[in-house]
């Protein structure tokens, strides 16, 4: 009996035919087609050829499947497609030892976006009688069946994905990735997977609407697209391409409302309004390796930032600094950094906070204008005043730039400021403005701090040694 194919699997009424052999699925059914190495008809290689920018057809199966595909294109239902033809469908027992499972892995940002996949995964398996037969167990993160291959879902870490045998990876929206641990979660992540896919030939199925010109989506697209590689292939489509029923009026409204964001969402165009806010080279190189942390000095004057939370989202975090006159320089030394993640209270923070803000000899914190009174009043409380930034945000990490760029400020050794500070981005609005703050699902609660309390500099630093 000959093996089925993932042409068998998408036209055949008895698999998924009735769901993915219409039109509106032509581009989808020739993209994979080609991935697989099958043989195209001419109006396939046609479409292929569009999509995937290449001259010349595939004549085997490739390892790396690379999709830039913009919002409502169909993307999660053919992840899904993929994993259960993956799992369901393929043999690997041949290769495994006694004990050991393939698993067909589902990497998202978060739990919560991976389900997404997963669903639509569980979906396909109970519809079909035969496939279903094959479930031993399922949960919500996890579906078993009896030809030693597991689904299973997990968030894109690269400490969680090893130790796995992996006959797949569906890697979902890999260009939204965003850890703290790391200033490059989807490289460190995809070099952990490549190792554990090795024993079965594993397929890396990388997906995603595109966003800034950086990480591993657009290395590979830069890389690869259009270009005759034996083993990676990469495609690029707009969402109608690929998703003709979508009605052409939403993504004209997208396009109305923010053009450069509607161009990457629906139109797969990475974005031309997004750059990096500063290098990770300028930012390590005002790192002071082995100081975590300086002890209060009576020759220095401190002051402090603070970025509140209200304790369920956010964390709430705190940055103390001084000046120092070294070679006609002014250098702002950054002593001390906290942060407090939720859930928790914000009045127990707050007194937290003001224990160590005593500690430094200072009686007045500035942070920005979350909440209003909300602030003032713990604070007060505790006996620290609690002034309101004049700044935003964005401006001040605009007037820290010259400082990182300058080696003007000596930054604590401490992953998460350092990894923040390079997550930052800068946004070129339509009116020509600029604006600088995290990317989408990232956090830069710690960078605020930082950037408040080296921002805010004083105005003269006390030359401690002509009073004496």
């Amino acid at each position: 009996m000959s093996p089925i194919s993932i042409r068998d699997v998408t036209t055949d009424p008895q698999l998924f035919g009735g769901m993915f052999g219409g039109k509106s699925w032509a581009a989808w059914r020739a993209l994979l087609f080609g991935f697989f190495g099958l043989t195209l008809t001419d109006d396939e290689a046609e479409l292929f050829k569009a999509i995937t920018g290449r001259e010349a057809l595939p004549l085997w199966p490739m390892d790396e499947l690379w999709l830039v595909v913009g919002r409502r294109g169909g993307k999660s239902q053919n992840a899904a497609l993929l994993a259960v033809f993956l799992a369901a469908l393929h043999d690997y027992t041949d290769r495994l030892s006694p004990g050991e499972v393939a698993t067909v892995m589902v990497l998202a940002a978060d739990r919560k976006q991976a389900r997404a996949v997963f669903r639509y995964v569980s979906g396909l398996l109970h519809s079909n009688p035969m496939l279903e037969r094959l479930i031993v167990r399922e949960d919500k993160e996890t579906i078993e069946l009896s030809n030693r291959t597991v689904i299973e879902i997990s968030t894109a870490s690269f400490r969680s994905v090893r130790g796995y045998t992996l006959a797949a990876v569906i890697a979902d929206e890999i260009a939204f990735w965003r850890s703290e641990d790391s200033a490059n979660p989807d490289y460190e992540i995809i070099n952990a997977l490549r190792p554990a896919m090795a024993t079965l030939d594993g397929k890396l199925i990388a997906l995603s609407s595109p966003y800034a010109k950086r990480g591993e989506l657009w290395e590979n697209y830069r890389r690869y697209f259009g270009k005759e590689d034996r083993s990676i292939l990469v495609a690029q489509a707009d969402s109608m391409t690929m998703n003709p029923k979508l009605p052409p009026r939403v993504v004209a409204a997208a396009m109305e409302r923010d053009q450069a964001a509607a161009l990457a969402e629906y139109m797969a165009q990475f974005r031309s309004d997004l750059e990096a806010f500063v290098t990770r080279e300028a930012v390590e190189a005002c790192v002071v390796p082995g100081r975590y942390e300086l002890p209060n000095l009576s020759t220095n004057r401190y002051r402090a930032f603070v970025d509140p939370s209200g304790g369920s989202a956010d964390s709430m975090t705190l940055a103390i600094a001084h000046e120092e006159r070294r070679d006609k320089q002014t250098i702002t030394v950054i002593d001390a950094v906290r942060e407090v993640k939720p859930p928790f209270s914000p009045e127990a923070v707050v007194t937290d906070f003001c224990a160590l803000l005593k500690g430094y000899r200072i009686s007045t914190v500035t942070g920005d204008r979350y909440g209003g009174e909300w602030c003032r009043e713990p604070f007060k409380k505790q006996g620290i005043k609690y002034e309101l930034s004049a700044k935003p945000r964005s401006d001040l990490y605009r007037d820290m730039l010259p400082l990182i760029n300058s080696g003007q400020i000596e930054l604590l050794d401490h992953d998460k400021t350092v990894n923040q500070l390079c997550s930052l981005e800068r946004r070129t609005a339509r009116s020509g403005k600029d604006s600088i703050d995290h990317a989408p699902g990232a956090h830069d609660d710690i960078a605020n701090s930082v950037a408040g309390v080296a921002a805010n500099r004083i105005g003269h630093v006390w030359d401690y040694k002509s009073l004496l």
